[in-house]
């Protein structure tokens, strides 16, 4: 049983699964066991379990991403989101080996890996081992949360994004992005990130300030739950920048964002002081620990 194999075991390092333990994608029949599992921390896995809140289904999807399920005799144990990213859902370092050669198996290629640090500082090193080579590695991004509401005034020019300001917002979305990430969303394809971004707005997750036809501060609610709302793209013009603004605007989000769940989540690389300390001015709490593994 799991419960008895030590991880320092060869099993956990060369990518075979411990005695009594196997990996294989879920199904419909499994969608019960994965929420359950996932549920167990609704913060860290807000990802998934917005997936099941929107699907209704731990199937694979249309477009061939499918959940892979770690069972310990009969019973899930862990499991892995993989399309586009890998995004551990209670997954323990020791059962990475297992995990990254079924996602290697599969072919695809993974744009990132995020999630608790732990899990996913190990199955980067799994994944290295079978020759996908990252980008960058940001080992230590806070989990924070506020629940309740923030400690300073919020700036009500804040709003929800409207489809009609979508050419204004996209090109908002893309400089944060390359910010962040250091490359354009568009070098797979122009069509693929416009589509993100509209599905934001239309969903009434992106929130923004647009002031003479440009957007002031801008930020998404990337995944959404009845429980919890995960902030990302937090991006200011820089035009606007070191005046004072952003604690004001996060407030606004944190307000806007408990219109759908009473936790507002996001994580932030730990090297960010400014973003962090405007986080802790607003209210969030670190909670856990996460990274981001950029292919």
């Amino acid at each position: 049983m799991l419960s008895r194999v030590a991880p320092w075991l060869a099993s956990h390092r060369d990518g075979t699964a411990p005695d009594g333990v196997t990996v294989r994608a879920l199904g419909v029949p499994d969608t019960a066991a994965l929420h359950g599992l996932a549920s167990t921390d609704p913060v860290a896995n807000v990802f998934i379990l917005a997936h099941l809140e929107s699907t209704g289904s731990a199937a694979p999807t249309p477009g061939g991403a499918t959940v892979l399920g770690v069972f310990d005799d009969d019973s899930l144990v862990g499991a892995c989101w993989a399309g586009a990213n890998l995004v551990p859902v209670q997954l323990t370092p020791g059962l990475a080996g297992a995990v990254a050669a079924a996602a290697h198996r599969s072919g695809r290629r993974y744009a990132s890996i995020f999630g608790p640090a732990p899990t996913v500082l190990a199955l980067h090193s799994q994944l290295e081992q079978l020759g996908h080579v990252a980008h960058e590695v940001r080992p230590d991004q806070p989990l924070m949360t506020i629940a309740g509401p923030p400690a300073v005034e919020p700036n009500w020019q804040l709003g929800f994004g409207q489809y009609a300001d979508f050419d204004t917002i996209l090109p908002a979305c893309a400089a944060m992005f390359e910010e962040e990430v250091g490359y354009s969303p568009y070098l797979g394809g122009r069509d693929f990130y416009s589509r993100r971004v509209a599905g934001l707005i239309r969903q009434g997750h992106s929130l923004v300030h647009l002031s003479d036809g440009e957007v002031v501060f801008k930020a998404e609610l990337g995944a959404v739950t009845s429980e919890v709302t995960q902030v990302q793209g937090v991006w200011m013009n820089p035009s606007y920048r070191g005046l004072g603004l952003s604690a004001g605007y996060m407030a606004a989000v944190v307000l806007l964002a408990q219109k759908m769940a009473p936790i507002t989540s996001l994580y932030v690389n730990d090297y960010n002081s400014r973003a962090r300390a405007t986080y802790e001015r607003v209210g969030f709490r670190q909670v856990g620990t996460f990274a981001t593994v950029l292919f």
